[in-house]
């Protein structure tokens, strides 16, 4: 368990999921109970955990992810191997836009327009680990940004679906991940309010929430399967938040069927949606 006292500086902010590129030019905000789908329902992939299609992006800055994965992970406190591995595999530089490219690799969070930011490799690293994602898994991602933690988690899960809140933000990580081979059988994207989660989708065995709500939306917690993993910052504001995991020990709605850890601190954007504000 890492120390309180380390604060790190987080970029995404909870939302809801990118357009496909074919529904660009009708990518709008949905309301929180009716987001817009921009990607088909996923087939099921023949191979679970199988990496992404090849693209040439993938042999770009190697030597540069390497040093990442020395220096600012495995100096640190993340050691799961198949994490290490799909950080080094993922290529950052694809998922800032080109005027930060040449700081792709910093020990800090980027920004990716809009107000938004891509987050320090090491927090992307620690949360992704923290929910132990296994190749069979069907992982959910609150936050889909610049499409970076939803990359990472779609080399070490069987489907991901992510959601994000703003349209501009969500269109610039579906091109992002679309462009580099993540396509709609693996990464699936939504447009909406985050905090209703994808109750069509569950259950969920991995829950990664990228932005802070003030309290952790029952809705996440109801959508884990028996054994899943939700990973969350929570507080009222950047100065009082804590990353927490949450992970279902039985079935049932009741507290008792949850187990609650607290990791470190951490500061994070706000968690957007009416749902959210309104604590329904």
């Amino acid at each position: 368990m890492a120390p309180l006292s380390r604060w790190l500086t987080l970029g995404f902010f909870a939302g809801l999921s990118t357009a496909c590129p074919k529904q660009e030019a009708k990518l709008e905000r949905a309301p929180s109970d009716s987001p817009v789908e921009l990607t088909p329902a996923a087939a099921e992939s023949p191979e679970a955990g199988a990496p992404a299609a090849r693209s040439s992006a993938f042999d770009e800055r190697v030597a540069e992810r390497a040093s990442m994965v020395r220096n600012q992970l495995k100096e640190r406190d993340v050691k799961d191997p198949r994490v290490l591995t799909a950080m080094q595999k993922v290529p950052r530089h694809r998922f800032v836009p080109e005027s930060s490219a040449g700081e792709a690799y910093s020990d800090r969070p980027l920004p990716i327009g809009n107000g938004q930011t891509i987050s320090q490799p090491y927090i992307v690293a620690f949360m992704t680990q923290a929910a132990s994602p296994k190749p069979h898994d069907r992982c959910l991602e609150i936050g889909t940004g610049s499409g970076y933690q939803a990359a990472v988690l779609a080399e070490l899960c069987e489907h991901v679906y992510s959601i994000e809140y703003l349209p501009d933000v969500a269109r610039f990580g579906e091109q992002n991940l679309r462009a580099l081979g993540y396509s709609s059988d693996r990464v699936m994207l939504r447009v909406g309010d985050g905090y209703r989660g994808w109750p069509e989708a569950a259950p969920f065995d991995v829950v990664l929430v990228t932005a802070a709500p003030d309290h952790v939306p029952r809705p996440l917690l109801e959508q884990l399967a028996v054994g899943g993993r939700l990973v969350i910052p929570v507080g009222p504001n950047a100065a009082d938040q804590e990353l927490e995991r949450w992970t279902r020990v039985r079935p049932g709605g009741g507290d008792d069927a949850f187990r609650r850890e607290h990791l470190m601190g951490v500061r994070f954007v706000p968690f957007l949606g009416e749902r959210a504000k309104n604590k329904q």
